[in-house]
Parts: structure tokens; C-alpha cells; sequence
């Protein structure tokens, strides 16, 4: 099989390999040590300032987007939403849901947020920004150093949720002024879903401290305190954490952060140059380097990601339902792959192409 869905990603035979493994008792002095090097590595690839700290919090990326409103916003918040598609959209029915004041940025769907736009909400009296970074459902970027320019001129708690993002795009938590990150392990860390996680600055820790999460399993609170001693409030996805274990130092021993941005804009821009021979279309101008979306501006009847994974045992993402008429699909370039896999991929399509299926 080969993979360029946008999560789960490839991961490494490094990663398999731990995966094949027996998973071990956790309440170890060896575990804390682990959970302790995941939490300082995670710290250094977002360039967090040492007094931050990290969750690993075992659920899915959502997961991580719900504990994170319930824990660090309360009812004297006023946060204002990027929602450009599916996952900001989520973001306001999470606020919604535990009755957390919210405004949205409401964008036309694979459009990028514009300095105009976003300065329409200059000096409203806001308390804080939440976003993802990368709006997964559209691929579309947004620029993170116009919305930390904002942020920083409006004194924003600015929350960002980077699950497809880190590693893929720039950011800096420190430079940029973010309170909170949050990501998953099933993407760019290129690990099996499972494990939310969490980075929050010395700010957001202090919110995390005065606020009262009404949840035992969400209390970000617990799970600092837990976490001093390298270990979680209830049994975790352990086996996921041994894998980001290894997965995190192969990232610092290769580079770190930069080096993994480069490859994966270098994977993009391959791919996206490879398919302008077919009658297709990468219509959005703020992509992220973690994912390209395909359009066609004629109707297509075959379900080419149907047919790739049938016939050719190939995966991409689909688009969402009610844009499957124009997006035919999305690549993701996160994950254990190469050049040479996108070439893959497009001899995969030229050979549908030559079947006359498009």
C-alpha cells in the first residue's frame, strides 16, 4: 500500500517496528523518562519557551480541540474563529457547546483569510484567536505572520490547532507569539493515531491553573500535575508514545523542524509540478505544504480515489461531499514518503488517463 492520505500518514519501518512489540507497563520509572524526552523534543521543534509544557493527551486530534476550549477559555472570553471549512467550523460548535462567546471569521470555502478581512475585526474587544493553521478540508494556509501581527497589536490569547500543519509550515511559538499548539500523532509525526498533543506556553498554563474544567478526563490541570513526574493521569496510548518517542529523536538527529519543513515543501511542490500534464487544477493560491488539493473544472465521472485504491493500491483523501463535483481529491505529503512515490502516483494516473476514465 502506499499512502497519501492525510492521516494516518506512512509511517517509517522504525515506527512499525515498535508497533510489532508487546506494550509494556507504563507506571516505570523508564516510561516517565520517555514521556519527559517527548515533552522537551516536542518543546524544541515548536521553539517553546522552556517554561511551557506538553500534554499528551490519548484521544484524536478533536480530542485535543475540545479539552483545549474547555480548559483554557471560560465565560469571560470574547474568541474570535477563523472558519474557512470543516475543522473551523468544529471549532465553533466546540464553543458553542460549552457556551464560550464566540464571532467567526466566516471565509468562502478554499479562499485565503486577507489582511483586509482580518482587519475588520481590528479592535472589537476580543480576548482571544483560535484557528487551524491549516484547514484541512481545503488545504488552504493561512499566514501565520499576519495573524500573529494581528494577535500581538490586539493582545489575543491566540490558539492554534496545527494537527496538519506541524512540520509541514513555519511556526514558531515563541517569534509568533502562541499560547497554545495543538497537533496529533497521526500526521507529520507520521505515528498511528491516538495521541493528542498540546503545547502551552507560561500564559496559557496560568488560564489552565485559574480556570475550572468541569471534566475528569479533559483537566489539562491533572495532567501537568501528573506530567511533572513524566506520567499521565489514566492509562495512555503507550504504544503510540514509544513510537513518537523514537519518531521525535529521528527528527532532531535529522535536522529538526527546518529540515522536515524542507522536505515536505520539497514532496508538494514535486507533485504539484508532475500533475499539470493532466486536465486538472490546484486552484488554491495558500496551500499548505502538508496537502494538495486536485480540482477539474469538468465533470468527472470516475471516482479516482476509488479506483486508485482498487486497482492500483494507492490511497489519497477525498474531498468533501458536497464539493466532490469540482474537488476530485487531496495529496498529502506527510508521512514516509519520497519523490519516487509521487512518481508512483502519477503513472497510476496516466494509466487511468490512457483507460479514457478521464
Amino acid at each position: 500500500m502506499l499512502n497519501f492520505a492525510l492521516g494516518p500518514v506512512m509511517s517509517s519501518d522504525l515506527v512499525l517496528d515498535i508497533g510489532s512489540k508487546q506494550t509494556p507497563y507504563f507506571r516505570t520509572p523508564e516510561f516517565s523518562k520517555v514521556n519527559l524526552e517527548n515533552e522537551q523534543l516536542m518543546k524544541e521543534l515548536l521553539h517553546a519557551s522552556d517554561d511551557s509544557r506538553a500534554i499528551f493527551l490519548t484521544g484524536s486530534g478533536t480530542a485535543g480541540m475540545e479539552a483545549t476550549v474547555m480548559n483554557v477559555f471560560n465565560e469571560n472570553d470574547k474568541v474570535l474563529i477563523v472558519n474557512g471549512g470543516g475543522f473551523g467550523q468544529r471549532f465553533v460548535d466546540l464553543c458553542n457547546l460549552h457556551n464560550i462567546d464566540c464571532d467567526e471569521i466566516k471565509l468562502e470555502f478554499g479562499h485565503c483569510l486577507t489582511h483586509e478581512k482580518l482587519y475588520e475585526y481590528d479592535g472589537k474587544e476580543y480576548t482571544a484567536f483560535l484557528l487551524n493553521i491549516c484547514e484541512t478540508s481545503s488545504g488552504v494556509y493561512y499566514d501565520i505572520n499576519l495573524i500573529s501581527e494581528f494577535c500581538k497589536k490586539n493582545n489575543l490569547f491566540l490558539v492554534i490547532d496545527a494537527v496538519s500543519s506541524f512540520l509541514a509550515d513555519d511556526l514558531n511559538m515563541v517569534e509568533h507569539g502562541v499560547d497554545v499548539v495543538l497537533t496529533g500523532s497521526q500526521k507529520a509525526l507520521a505515528c498511528p493515531p491516538g495521541i493528542a498533543i498540546i503545547v502551552l506556553s507560561e500564559d496559557a498554563i496560568k488560564r489552565v491553573e485559574e480556570n475550572d474544567c468541569k471534566s475528569m478526563y479533559f483537566d489539562f490541570e491533572d495532567m501537568l500535575i501528573n506530567g511533572v513526574r513524566g506520567q499521565t493521569p489514566f492509562t495512555p496510548a503507550i504504544t503510540v508514545i514509544l513510537q513518537l518517542n523514537a519518531r521525535l529523536k529521528q527528527l532532531k538527529n535529522d535536522g529538526g523542524i527546518d529540515e522536515e519543513i524542507k522536505r515536505i515543501s520539497s514532496l508538494a511542490e514535486d507533485f504539484r509540478n508532475k500533475i499539470t500534464e493532466f486536465p486538472f487544477e490546484v486552484k488554491c493560491k495558500c496551500l499548505s505544504n502538508a496537502v494538495t488539493t486536485v480540482h477539474s473544472n469538468e465533470k468527472i465521472e470516475a471516482n479516482i480515489v476509488e479506483i486508485l485504491k482498487n486497482e492500483y493500491d494507492i490511497w489519497v483523501s477525498t474531498a468533501r461531499d458536497d464539493l466532490s463535483e469540482t474537488m476530485l481529491f487531496r495529496v498529502g505529503h506527510m508521512g514516509d514518503l519520497s519523490p519516487e512515490d509521487n512518481d508512483t502516483l502519477i503513472e497510476a494516473l496516466r494509466d487511468i488517463q490512457k483507460r479514457g476514465l478521464f
